[in-house]
């Protein structure tokens, strides 16, 4: 079996030294997806989609959060800064965006400019590890739930899945575990970890909406602590 063109990897002992320090908790926070081993977290939110002619362009959050007077903040969720959770699937809010956020998939644009910063915070940018997590299992605490490949860091933004299904990885690090990306299956959000330089340099990247995380933020859709809640 392969994935993006490399052989699915047999050993899932290389994604222990994740799953052992996760910290599952009901609601899940940012701890409960990546390990709370780091100096630093960031809050990648995936963008809405405006169509334009042809052209496909990406809307932030912040943007979106704006026209409807809501609160952008580090925590917001999608549901509450559009006000309904109508807004996760099927609806629209023509003028301003017709694609909602990807749940589960960090757009490949977005994927591109996040490896492009965190290509300079490792020594090992050509030895990367990537976990897809799969339909049975797709709780990304346990290593049953990946499955994992082996390549250059250019593979975070390659398509893990047949065309034309796209789905990037779930979960990608370096091999000097310099840092590591999470993207849940159930997210509209991306999150990062790593050095404190790496992270401020994601926060600062142009095309990357970005917002400063702990590890123990919450993370579900419903966990808007500042916008009313959605119908």
């Amino acid at each position: 079996m392969q994935l993006a063109g490399r052989p699915v990897e047999s050993d899932a002992s290389v994604i222990a030294w994740i799953a052992s320090a996760l910290e599952p908790a009901s609601p899940p926070v940012v701890a409960s997806l990546l390990p709370p081993v780091f100096a630093a977290y960031a809050r990648v939110l995936h963008p809405a989609v405006r169509y334009d002619g042809d052209d496909d362009v990406a809307v932030p959050w912040a943007a979106v959060a704006r026209h409807n007077r809501r609160a952008a903040h580090r925590l917001m969720q999608w549901p509450a800064i559009t006000g309904s959770w109508d807004y996760l699937a099927d609806l629209d809010q023509p003028g301003l965006w017709n694609d909602a956020p990807a749940e589960g998939h960090l757009p490949v644009d977005v994927a591109l400019r996040l490896a492009a910063v965190l290509s300079r915070h490792t020594a090992r940018a050509g030895d990367c590890w990537f976990g897809l997590a799969t339909d049975a299992a797709p709780d990304l605490a346990g290593d049953a739930a990946q499955l994992l490949v082996r390549g250059p860091l250019a593979l975070a933004s390659a398509n893990f899945l047949p065309e034309p299904a796209e789905q990037g990885p779930s979960l990608w690090w370096p091999a000097d575990r310099a840092w590591c990306v999470v993207t849940d299956p159930h997210l509209t959000s991306t999150y990062v970890g790593g050095s404190a330089t790496a992270v401020a340099e994601v926060l600062a990247a142009d095309g990357i909406e970005a917002w400063p995380a702990d590890p123990a933020d919450p993370v579900l859709p419903d966990s808007d602590p500042v916008n009313p809640a959605p119908e």
